[in-house]
């Protein structure tokens, strides 16, 4: 998966929220009984209590409904959300890169919940106009992920599970800081595409998580979310530790030459543990502290 792949989710929200039309009765939540929030790119958004017809817009946000417990709310998703087995059974408004307004709107939901900021901003306007209410989550690191689920937690009226769940995922971020605190951070090069060669910058979460188990993301310097990184830059940096997504079949030729390389130290990690901004990206920690610091979890 190259730059491609993220020209293609971009262009594909936006020019399925500009292209559909709708001619289907909305389904508006009264004035009179709805709350007033802001979401997490700072929009107004009124959602009335409990809601009771939720639909999720992306993997992540439908791993967090359902580890809120409020799976039986639930009434559509993406077609990428297949975790945990039970979201297959759910009625899908397309993929995450082209979701159907006109399904989102024939399941009478009195809440949609997003990920992702400015890209979406026509799609949210349109379901702003036919009066669905919207919420976008937007976390861009680990710390945004534990306030995402709050947030989220808020809205839907399950608080006290959203608490829980942030302190039991607290205390594995905290097992995981005590064990590698005191180590040294060897360079990391994490690829999310080969063809060109795809990082994750400092805007990343991705970055972030590297911090957070211990490493150095050599990109970490980068202003973009995911920018493109030479060769010969990559192989300057002389990565330590490389991390492959679970898709790439193996490393270029070109950097069988970095010491991560040469030592053996090239892993595949799950996507779906790294790339979704939700609970299990905790467990995405816990892998990644693991391949970098593997002395550390020997007991």
């Amino acid at each position: 998966m190259g730059a491609n792949f993220f020209n293609r989710l971009l262009a594909s929200l936006i020019s399925a929220a500009t292209c559909l039309s709708i001619s289907c009765t909305t389904h508006r939540v009264s004035s009179t009984t709805a709350q007033p929030f802001v979401d997490e790119i700072g929009r107004p958004v009124m959602i009335k209590p409990s809601p009771e017809r939720i639909v999720s817009l992306a993997p992540s946000v439908t791993e967090t409904l359902f580890a809120l417990g409020l799976d039986d709310r639930i009434v559509g998703v993406t077609s990428f959300c297949d975790y945990p087995p039970e979201a297959a059974g759910k009625e899908k408004v397309g993929d995450t890169m082209r979701p159907s307004i006109e399904k989102i709107v024939a399941l009478k939901p009195d809440l949609v919940i997003a990920s992702t900021s400015s890209q979406l901003e026509q799609f949210v306007r349109k379901l702003d106009e036919l009066g669905v209410p919207i919420y976008v989550s937007s976390p861009r690191d680990v710390e945004g992920v534990l306030n995402s689920i709050r947030r989220i937690g808020e809205i839907t009226a399950a608080q006290q599970r959203a608490e829980e769940l942030v302190q039991s995922l607290r205390g594995r971020i905290e097992a995981v800081h005590k064990r590698i605190a005191l180590r040294e951070k060897p360079r990391v090069f994490f690829l999310l595409g080969t063809e060109p060669l795809i990082t994750a910058g400092r805007p990343s979460f991705i970055t972030d998580l590297i911090a957070r188990a211990g490493g150095e993301s050599i990109s970490a310097s980068e202003e973009n979310d995911y920018p493109q990184f030479s060769f010969e830059t990559a192989i300057a940096k002389q990565p330590q530790v490389i991390f492959l997504q679970s898709g790439e079949v193996g490393l270029p030729e070109r950097l069988k030459m970095t010491p991560a390389a040469r030592s053996g130290r090239v892993f595949h990690l799950d996507d779906a543990l790294l790339l979704r901004p939700g609970p299990r990206i905790i467990e995405g920690l816990e892998q990644m502290a693991q391949r970098i610091h593997p002395d550390a979890f020997n007991d």
